[in-house]
Parts: C-alpha cells; structure tokens; sequence
C-alpha cells in the first residue's frame, strides 16, 4: 500500500510540473488566484469566505488540468484536423471558462459589498 501510494502521488507530482511548465493560462489562473487570496487577507474576510474562495480557486486550477488533459488525449488520438477533435478541445475550454466566469462572480458575491462599505 504505502509503495503505490507513493508512486501514485509521485505521477500526480509530474503532471503538475508539466501544467506549471507549459500551460500559459493555469500561471494566469494561479496569478489571479493568488491576487484574490491576498485581497482577501486585506479586507479580513472570515475563514468561511476564505473557504469558499480557496474552493473556488481550486476549481478552476482543476479544470484547467483536465482541459490540459483533454487537449493532450485529443492530440494523441487524432494528430490530423478532424472536426471532433476541435470540438472535444472547445469542450474542455468552455469548461473552463464557465468555471473561471462562476469564479467571478463568487469574488463578486463576496467583495462587492465590502467595496461598497
């Protein structure tokens, strides 16, 4: 148990060192993350707030992954332009997109009233 758990853990390790080295939008995605986590702290939000922002973040950092995932199964198993393979990659990127836009709003729901004070 321990040996596969440490083999697991270790090919977990190496596909986030892949997305950190060659995905420009999960930097974008941590940057900004970082940004709100900071602002957070400056306006003294409570653990539950910050609960939901590091939840929030999380999800979008996720689907980012797995839209990287998506891209690179997709490249593997149709390295000619195909429709559906275009299709699968605009896919993942809405995915993305709604979880960053639904981010958004959740910063909103939670700063806007404190920016308003």
């Amino acid at each position: 148990m321990p040996r596969k758990f440490i083999s697991s853990y270790k090919h977990a390790q190496a596909g986030i060192h892949h997305a950190v080295r060659t995905q420009r939008n999960l930097w974008i995605h941590l940057f900004c993350g970082t940004l709100v986590l900071l602002v957070a702290y400056w306006f003294k939000l409570s653990l539950m707030e910050y609960a939901i922002l590091v939840l929030t973040i999380c999800g979008v950092l996720v689907t980012e992954v797995l839209n990287t995932s998506i891209e690179e199964l997709v490249n593997i198993l149709s390295p000619e332009h195909r429709v559906e393979a275009g299709l699968a990659k605009n896919l993942g990127a809405a995915a993305v997109l709604v979880a960053a836009l639904g981010s958004v709003i959740i910063g909103g729901l939670i700063f806007i009233p404190r920016i308003i004070k």
